[in-house]
């Protein structure tokens, strides 16, 4: 009896990767799903952080939820530690905003072939289509990927197969080529045909919006503290995910919760920022001066001006306390912010 073939499919946890394994299972090929995550999936940030959608349901992870619906076995793998780099320094560059995509796209590669090896599985499967994206999903690019990876000729992309160059699990047999598609472009008709075939009856609605680097208001942010501070930390990259941001005209720079799920994270960082808690409803703030000296009176003030804006108050008045990073506590006024100082202090 020969040996079982057995694939990992890089797994997002959308219509295209979920078709992707279900035309390599349909073919007997024993298939493990794959999701990486890099702390910038806001899906998944938002249900780690434990907050709900405006109807008071929590986030779930798509591809824990699919890979479940649909009987698919997963594994989830934090790369996050080892992201930021791919951000920071990019290789190949940002599309649109801060989003390193042929980077990123190289690095999952790499970190599924040592899955590859490691499970000792035969290759790799990727939900892409041709043409799809323009900066990661034309051929050109597919191929200096994979090449940048070290995985030529071992990835399937069973949507877009039939116009891609033959890979070496085609070539060798493992699969027919025949059953796979010949999808390019952005439309979505032939997956939706393929997702009744398959019987998929529900997935997510692409909204091009999964990837915080691809945000316009995030890249703004990351721009604006290169510009201010001539460098980013790993905090202030993840942190970016997060809150209202405003940079005081002394350069301190303060983020303002929205919700509750965000305050919990931000009390989490009470040992490594300044912290600002209403007493009272309302948002909560950290803060971090320019200079890594504690904040002066006038940014004090202003900081609790800033919950004051964000709190239930009266007379537009509330008392803030503020704890240092030593854990040293005090109390101060805060008075409602006016509108145009907070969008001019607002990034």
């Amino acid at each position: 009896m020969g040996k079982k073939i057995k694939a990992i499919a890089l797994y997002s946890g959308g219509l295209d990767s979920t078709l992707a394994i279900k035309l390599i299972q349909q073919q007997g090929i024993e298939v493990l799903a794959v999701h990486f995550y890099t702390g910038f999936c806001i899906t998944e940030t938002k249900r780690r952080r434990g907050e709900k959608k405006s109807d008071g349901t929590h986030y779930i992870n798509p591809a824990l939820k699919y890979a479940a619906k649909y009987k698919i076995p997963i594994e989830i793998v934090d790369i996050s530690s080892d992201y930021f780099h791919i951000i920071t320094n990019p290789k190949y560059g940002y599309g649109k905003n801060i989003n390193p995509c042929i980077d990123c796209r190289a690095f999952m590669y790499k970190k599924a072939k040592e899955i590859m090896i490691k499970t000792k599985a035969d290759f790799i499967i990727s939900g892409e289509v041709l043409n799809q994206r323009p900066m990661s999903q034309h051929l050109k690019a597919m191929k200096l990927i994979e090449k940048e990876a070290g995985v030529e000729g071992l990835v399937v992309k069973p949507l877009s197969a039939k116009l891609l160059p033959p890979t070496i699990p085609e070539i060798k047999g493992w699969i027919n080529r025949e059953k796979l598609e010949g999808i390019s472009g952005r439309s979505r008709k032939r997956q939706l045909e393929l997702a009744k075939t398959l019987n998929i009856d529900e997935f997510e609605q692409p909204a091009g919006g999964c990837c915080y680097l691809t945000d316009e208001n995030f890249a703004k942010k990351y721009q604006e503290i290169i510009s201010v501070e001539n460098t980013i930390s790993r905090d202030d990259l993840y942190l970016l995910t997060i809150g209202r941001h405003f940079r005081l005209p002394s350069g301190t720079k303060v983020i303002v919760t929205r919700n509750e799920g965000e305050g919990n994270f931000v009390r989490g960082l009470k040992d490594r920022y300044w912290f600002f808690e209403p007493i009272g409803k309302g948002a909560v703030a950290i803060a971090k001066t320019i200079d890594a000296n504690p904040p002066s009176k006038e940014d004090l003030k202003q900081i609790a001006n800033l919950i004051a804006r964000y709190s239930k108050t009266e007379n537009g008045k509330i008392n803030v306390k503020y704890h240092s990073p030593q854990g040293e506590e005090s109390i101060i006024l805060g008075e409602k912010l006016e509108e145009a100082t907070l969008e001019n202090w607002r990034i």
